[in-house]
């Protein structure tokens, strides 16, 4: 018979190295200031990619921002908005927490309100005042990591809104406040 006893400090050392692997995680806000952050992405809709280095030595730059925000438009209007970057710092920190170097598979990104409209006039899990309004959320999958594991990592990574979409095989990321669905 299991000793009750040996249950329980399992339990506690399970929490405990979870919560060191967590703190090991960069804050909100917290960037790596040495080398340079890059990020691919191949657009399910539009077929294009893009790979592009959009920080060096802890500064952004700012023709690489442009292009990111000329990738991300709402390819349904041809609209641009400038993408959060603190985004793409959550995209890139994500992606190295699980060790990958995988390319970003883009489903939606900004959001035009006549898109978001028209979405949340087909389903009901539409947000009238979406994250991809602000340019602040994107759906994505990750090539080569398993959507389980992109969903737990940035639940544990405590940096916006998390929204798991099994059936439809991607991950809603955004900047906004701390929650999932």
């Amino acid at each position: 018979m299991k000793n009750p006893k040996d249950k329980q400090r399992r339990g506690i050392l399970k929490t405990l190295l979870g919560t060191s692997l967590v703190s090991l995680l960069p804050s909100a806000g917290q960037t790596i200031e040495t080398g340079d952050r890059r990020l691919s992405f191949y657009h399910t809709h539009t077929d294009k990619e893009l790979d592009v280095t959009f920080a060096r030595d802890g500064r952004r730059i700012e023709s690489a921002l442009t292009e990111v925000n000329e990738f991300l438009v709402d390819f349904r209007t041809g609209d641009v908005t400038t993408i959060d970057p603190n985004l793409l710092d959550l995209l890139y920190d994500l992606r190295e927490s699980l060790d990958s170097d995988g390319v970003y598979e883009v489903i939606s990104a900004y959001r035009s309100p006549a898109t978001n409209e028209m979405l949340r006039s087909r389903s009901s899990g539409v947000a009238r005042n979406s994250q991809h309004l602000l340019g602040t959320a994107i759906d994505v999958r990750l090539a080569g990591v398993e959507l389980t594991s992109l969903r737990d990592t940035a639940i544990a990574m405590q940096r916006g809104g998390v929204g798991y979409y099994e059936a439809s095989n991607f991950l809603h990321i955004d900047t906004g406040r701390v929650r999932r669905w």
